[in-house]
């Protein structure tokens, strides 16, 4: 029994040659590529959203668009067709242009990806926030004369956030689980790492197992970190029974 538990910590142990050390990297590269990818949907989402609500009938047949197609398309069909055909199409506009080829880096393409992904999501989660402000706050704040950044820093996002908050909670929580998906354009994340690591010993329940432990606890830290969020964006409210 010693024994078998004297294996086990030898396979996960955070130096050669043991897979520890590289279960954590790819388990920071998850969270990264998360991040990032969160945050360009974030910029995305709040775009689409108030572009949505701006009265333009074009912009908003546009965005109608974007929405119904990415959240139509399997992601993982996403992450391939753009970069194989994006990396493609830039490469041709260079070669047209008389410029050098570039090599689309894995992590950047994982990252634009995920991201335009989320933007999709994004955009009807905060459309829906904004939709439950009562208009009596807009229209006290136009009132006062306040222009469209200012209303929107003073009123709109102080409103939206309580709403729009567990939405948000789960799409993070999505994005990262799909940030798995960026195997397959060859960037190292935990479970590509996960994957190498059961193929080299075939111990693939153990390096499995890791795997899930590794993906709950950044479930758990995100869960706190949006209940501390959600803790301060309700400062002030009512709590509900």
């Amino acid at each position: 029994m010693a024994t078998a538990q004297q294996g086990i910590l030898d396979l996960l142990a955070p130096y050669p040659p043991g897979w520890g050390g590289v279960l954590l990297t790819g388990a920071v590269s998850t969270v990264a590529i998360s991040a990032c990818a969160f945050a360009i949907g974030l910029l995305l989402g709040t775009g689409g959203a108030l572009g949505k609500l701006s009265g333009n009938r074009a912009l908003r047949l546009m965005l109608d668009l974007y929405t119904t197609l990415i959240r139509a398309v399997p992601e993982l069909i996403l992450i391939v067709g753009l970069y194989y055909a994006g990396t493609d199409g830039l490469n041709r506009l260079l070669a047209a242009l008389e410029l050098p080829p570039v090599n689309v880096n894995g992590f950047v393409a994982a990252v634009a990806v995920l991201g335009f992904v989320q933007g999709a999501y994004m955009t009807e989660v905060l459309r829906g926030a904004i939709l439950a402000i009562p208009t009596g706050q807009i229209e006290a704040a136009k009132a006062f004369g306040m222009g469209p950044v200012l209303r929107f820093r003073r009123v709109l996002l102080p409103a939206l956030l309580p709403n729009a908050l567990p939405g948000l909670a789960n799409l993070w929580m999505s994005v990262t689980k799909d940030s798995a998906l960026v195997a397959v354009v060859g960037y190292q994340e935990l479970a590509l790492a996960t994957r190498l690591a059961g193929a080299s010993t075939k111990h693939y329940f153990i390096f499995f197992l890791a795997s899930a432990l590794l993906y709950l606890a950044i479930t758990l830290a995100s869960n706190v970190v949006f209940k501390l969020i959600e803790g301060r964006v309700r400062r002030g409210q009512p709590r509900l029974a």
